[in-house]
């Protein structure tokens, strides 16, 4: 019995012996599998920079009283949109009510006044023509008239002044747009140096974006924008976009006009101002959003990011050598914005053979079938 289990485990090993003898045989007479490859071409590509932004509209007007009082009438509430010259509070003042009728009385008397000069004066002219009187009688009648007139052109200005002043006892919107919080109710006491606001209207038909950029990005944009000054590189640059705070890309595209000439000291950054056309009111001023600012780059190798594997956090790709083997190529990438692609900064250079299919199952100086493609047709599928 027991030389039966000896004879049993020699055949086993003899078994085992035999079966590791031909799996060096057999990998070594593996065929080699096709895989596709695109070829490294350098061209542009289209990236962005995404910045934190405040949006403000174009004009934010803030809406005080010029004379004291006390708020009869909100016309008005919070939100609501308003039309430029549309009527917003009205302050209750009777003082300027009764100054115009007091204006008023004095234009009336100062009218009669004229009115009596000059029949003086149509009474006197005669009488001097035909010497009854001496033209000193005429001389005075016509001072008399100037002076009157003068009176009325005086009282008439006081009526206009006062009239100005019961004007503003209806403020009105100096622009059209969004009325914003009304910190005072109906009843509240007004000056013209109350602190507080009445309320703030804003303009949002156009917004502005406001962001920081900071010395670096400034440098790389001023030196990869066309244009031979600020105002051309300014102007080149191709449209922005805005992803608003609930991660939604807005439908408008806007355009950047303007980078502040100096850094800010205490933040060692640039100011950047983009502008948007805002024809549904969607945004609003005191918005935040992220702007998206294009930095084309050029003359730069593109690959699909399924074409890389990372190693110790370095990314590799396979590039197809001699006798159609691979071989292992540090890269170093910058990811673009489609997500899907990298935009390859070193590493590789325009001819280079890049496996863009199955790298996981590949090692150094493995043996392929190379299958030409397209980078369009790869990142199709």
């Amino acid at each position: 019995m027991r030389r039966k289990s000896i004879l049993m485990a020699a055949s086993a090993l003899i078994a085992v012996s035999c079966s590791q003898d031909k799996k060096p045989d057999a990998q070594k007479d593996a065929k080699p599998q096709p895989y596709e490859y695109i070829v490294a071409k350098a061209g542009a590509a289209d990236n962005h920079t995404e910045y934190p932004a405040r949006l403000e509209g174009v004009e934010n007007v803030e809406i005080r009283p010029k004379i004291d009082g006390f708020i009869e009438n909100l016309y008005v509430d919070e939100g609501q949109m308003v039309s430029r010259g549309q009527s917003m509070f009205r302050i209750r003042n009777p003082q300027y009510e009764q100054m115009v009728r007091v204006a008023q009385a004095s234009v009336n008397s100062a009218q009669a006044a004229v009115a009596t000069a000059q029949m003086q004066v149509t009474k006197t002219k005669p009488l001097v023509d035909r010497k009854i009187i001496s033209a000193y009688e005429l001389q005075a009648a016509q001072l008399n008239l100037k002076a009157a007139q003068a009176s009325l052109a005086e009282q008439q200005a006081q009526l206009t002044n006062a009239k100005v002043n019961q004007g503003y006892t209806v403020i009105t919107s100096p622009v059209s747009g969004v009325v914003g919080p009304l910190p005072l109710k109906a009843g509240s006491y007004v000056s013209a140096s109350t602190s507080q606001a009445l309320t703030t209207v804003s303009n949002i038909s156009k917004i502005f974006a406001y962001f920081s950029i900071n010395e670096k990005d400034q440098l790389n944009f001023l030196k990869h924008s066309p244009g031979a000054s600020i105002q051309e590189k300014i102007k080149n640059t191709p449209l922005i976009s805005l992803r608003l705070s609930d991660g939604t890309m807005y439908n408008e595209k806007g355009k950047l006009e303007s980078i502040s000439g100096l850094v800010d000291p205490s933040t060692g950054s640039f100011s950047m101002r983009a502008a948007f056309t805002n024809p549904q009111g969607l945004l609003r001023s005191g918005y935040s959003a992220m702007i998206l600012l294009p930095n084309n780059l050029e003359n730069i190798i593109v690959i699909p990011q399924k074409a890389t594997y990372e190693l110790q956090g370095k990314v590799f790709v396979y590039v197809v050598g001699a006798n159609n083997k691979v071989k292992s190529q540090e890269i170093k990438i910058t990811e673009l914005p489609d997500g899907i692609t990298y935009a390859v900064d070193s590493g590789l250079k325009a001819g280079d053979k890049i496996v863009v299919q199955g790298v996981g199952l590949l090692k150094d100086d493995t043996e392929i079938v190379p299958k030409e493609t397209t980078l369009q047709a790869t990142l199709k599928n």
